[in-house]
């Protein structure tokens, strides 16, 4: 399908399935935090709905409505411009019925569709706190990586909301967030399940975390072997690899 691409606009392969999307050079482009959430998410229930909160490009809800068979996503994003771009990758891959785009403030989707509505919730939202960090880039990017229009603790509670009873919430983040992410998780009746580190290299310290909860679940936590990024030749490791679909 031929799409119209706009200034600084261009066409990336996600070298899965035939999937590709539409990425603006001068905003925030997606990287392999993406790919491993949904890698990690790939276990949910064949025709899961599932909510993707602050989609950005839409990458997230592409990718695991293929990853999940049958899956109707519904993704949310603030941005008018980026939730429209990623209106168009979801066409560009003839996924208008299984990906509904909704371009609003996450802390309003529950007073606009109610709540307990979906099996699935899933976020890769902003690391930084409002007050950190560089903050001299052009404002798609600032609210892309900081906490501008939504914190940690409303991902958490929307989230809590829209889940139905045991429904199953999937987020990655910055393991310096460990604490709050886990009060939060808590405090709205969010129960850890399942957490993975994720390692650049050996040599080097996790940079990231990825974690599974369950709403309402019982007390027990795993803690997945370690996920290693990189090889000491700068190459990827067989487990990334593997998810990328390549050994």
């Amino acid at each position: 399908m031929e799409i119209e691409l706009k200034e600084n606009e261009r066409i990336d392969d996600l070298e899965y399935k035939g999937l590709r999307i539409i990425q603006n050079r001068e905003w925030f482009c997606f990287g392999i935090d993406s790919i491993l959430l949904t890698n990690f998410a790939k276990d949910s229930k064949r025709g899961s709905k599932i909510l993707d909160l602050g989609t950005g490009t839409g990458i997230i809800s592409i990718l695991i409505s293929k990853k999940v068979e049958n899956a109707k996503v519904t993704a949310i994003e603030i941005q008018d411009e980026v939730a429209e771009m990623a209106q168009r990758s979801v066409k560009l891959n003839n996924l208008e019925e299984n990906i509904q785009i909704i371009n609003e403030d996450i802390k309003n989707i529950s007073e606009k569709i109610g709540q307990a509505k979906f099996d699935v919730v899933i976020t890769n939202p902003p690391y930084k706190k409002k007050e950190t960090g560089i903050v001299n880039e052009n404002n798609v990017k600032m609210v892309s990586r900081h906490e501008i229009t939504a914190n940690l603790e409303d991902f958490i509670k929307v989230a809590s909301e829209q889940l139905k009873e045991r429904g199953t919430f999937y987020m990655i983040n910055r393991p310096e967030r460990i604490i709050d992410i886990f009060e939060y998780l808590r405090k709205y009746k969010l129960e850890p399940k399942e957490i993975q580190f994720i390692y650049p290299s050996k040599e080097k310290s996790p940079n990231g975390i990825l974690v599974k909860a369950v709403k309402n679940g019982g007390d027990f936590l795993k803690v997945r072997e370690p996920l290693i990024i990189y090889n000491e030749d700068s190459t990827y490791t067989n487990e990334v690899l593997k998810i990328y679909g390549k050994v």
